[in-house]
């Protein structure tokens, strides 16, 4: 098997860092980014050349671009680009600033948006590549105090399935990893959290308490080390893939859901259509 070129943010930690040794383990080669470059230091110590290092916010447009095109002229091709940096915001909607919400999203949704087109004019010269998007359960169904989050992810989700039409041509993959709750720090010190107001303390308490029974114990992240490889590798991957156990039974209730609203609400729908002449 050829190895691979690819190209990662995010790589501190969490996914990006497990995505990026289950990689370079195998041979391939890896272009990693990270706020903090410091952070890469170990893995370019341990794997030299085969990792090439690059500082980089995904909210800035502009170095997004020059990043990728670095990390294109110093391997001379990218294989698998992987928007994994983002993180999450709590609060209920009320609650959320501007300053929060546009930061969520500039992060979350363009910061993928910048990289993906950064990285498509390469994809399609070469007439192949595979865009991994980290997206979430999240990106599927929606819990309470995190209705930011879950904005930016069904955001991504809706983007990437366009692009995977749009690029299907040029022999270019699309992937939306939907991951369930993984020991990642995604709810740690990552986490960002608005300024509670008390009328909601009924509510997030409930949320804590349903999010609690809902996880269970959190996934590994060196557990998707292989589920990665897998899905890079096959000829035919899948448009989304859950990666954890629980996301799909969380995703057929809320559809089901969903389903059973739509063909209730039918007769309304049809009616809005208006007579035919």
């Amino acid at each position: 098997m050829t190895s691979k070129i690819w190209f990662i943010t995010g790589t501190s930690r969490g996914f990006g860092r497990e995505w990026a040794i289950a990689a370079l383990d195998r041979g391939d080669r890896v272009a990693a980014t990270a706020r903090d470059v410091a952070s890469l230091d170990d893995l370019v110590s341990e794997y030299g050349d085969a990792i090439a290092a690059f500082p980089l916010d995904v909210a800035d447009r502009e170095a997004v671009f020059d990043v990728v095109a670095k990390a294109h002229d110093h391997f001379g091709r990218l294989d698998v680009v992987v928007n994994n940096a983002g993180y999450g915001q709590f609060g209920m909607i009320e609650e959320i600033s501007e300053q929060e919400a546009r930061a969520q999203i500039e992060t979350n949704l363009f910061g993928a948006l910048w990289v993906t087109q950064a990285a498509l004019p390469y994809l399609r010269e070469q007439g192949s590549g595979h865009i991994i998007q980290v997206s979430s359960i999240g990106g599927v169904s929606a819990f309470p105090n995190v209705g930011m989050y879950h904005a930016s992810k069904w955001a991504l989700e809706g983007f990437s399935q366009s692009l995977a039409l749009e690029t299907a041509g040029f022999g270019i993959k699309v992937t939306v990893v939907e991951p369930a709750a993984y020991s990642t720090d995604w709810a740690g010190s990552s986490a960002r959290h608005a300024m509670p107001l008390a009328a909601y303390e009924g509510v997030r308490k409930q949320a804590a308490e349903q999010r609690a029974r809902r996880v269970g114990t959190p996934g590994r992240p060196e557990a998707t080390r292989e589920a990665i490889l897998r899905v890079v590798d096959a000829e035919r991957p899948p448009l989304r893939i859950f990666f954890g156990d629980g996301p799909l039974a969380i995703a057929a209730a809320d559809y089901e859901s969903r389903l059973a609203t739509w063909r209730e609400w039918e007769p309304v729908s049809v009616a809005a259509h208006g007579k035919q002449d």
